[in-house]
């Protein structure tokens, strides 16, 4: 009678594994970060460069800023590079636009609404911003409404090349 226990229990995790793989070679993701709705998220392919009002999924580099965000919690571990989770965010601008930060963010002199910058973390830790400028060839600025979002208006620009693809939500809703 304990035989079949014994092998139940390693089949049913070798199951969850196996379908964990799927899912993550099949793009899914699970979303537990406020800046967008939590849940159930696509990975789909954007057969395009990323431009303005785009909603993507970004492997952020291996930066100070970057190891930083992690320590602090506003990142969690996952497969990019670093080994750090991906972020969704929208892309707000691209190579050669400008970037203007102050109260809130500017691009090309339009104001970008729920752009607040924050002096601090929910946590009281001092925020450094961006400093503003262009945005370099190959880079994104990146953003979300969301009023604690980690995101350009802190660390700048990123790489484009970290794009993995266009964010699609499946099962999500708002805490």
């Amino acid at each position: 009678m304990r035989r079949p226990g014994i092998l139940i229990v390693p089949g049913a995790a070798a199951s969850l594994i196996l379908l964990a793989g799927i899912a993550w070679f099949g793009g899914l993701r699970l979303n537990l970060t406020r800046s967008y709705p939590l849940g159930l998220w696509r990975i789909e392919p954007l057969d395009r460069p990323p431009a303005a009002g785009d909603l993507v999924f970004i492997c952020p580099p291996d930066s100070a800023a970057f190891r930083m965000a992690r320590e602090r919690g506003y990142l969690g571990g996952g497969l990019c590079p670093g080994w750090f989770s991906p972020l969704i965010k929208t892309v707000v601008a691209t190579e050669g636009q400008a970037t203007e930060i102050g109260a809130g963010v500017s691009v090309d002199g339009r104001p970008i609404p729920h752009s607040d910058l924050r002096p601090t973390d929910a946590a009281g830790r001092a925020l450094t911003a961006f400093s503003g400028g262009p945005v370099s060839p190959g880079s994104l600025f990146l953003h979300s409404d969301f009023a604690g979002s980690y995101d350009s208006r802190y660390f700048g620009p990123i790489p484009a090349s970290g794009v993995l693809g266009r964010a699609h939500p499946l099962l999500t809703f708002e805490p």
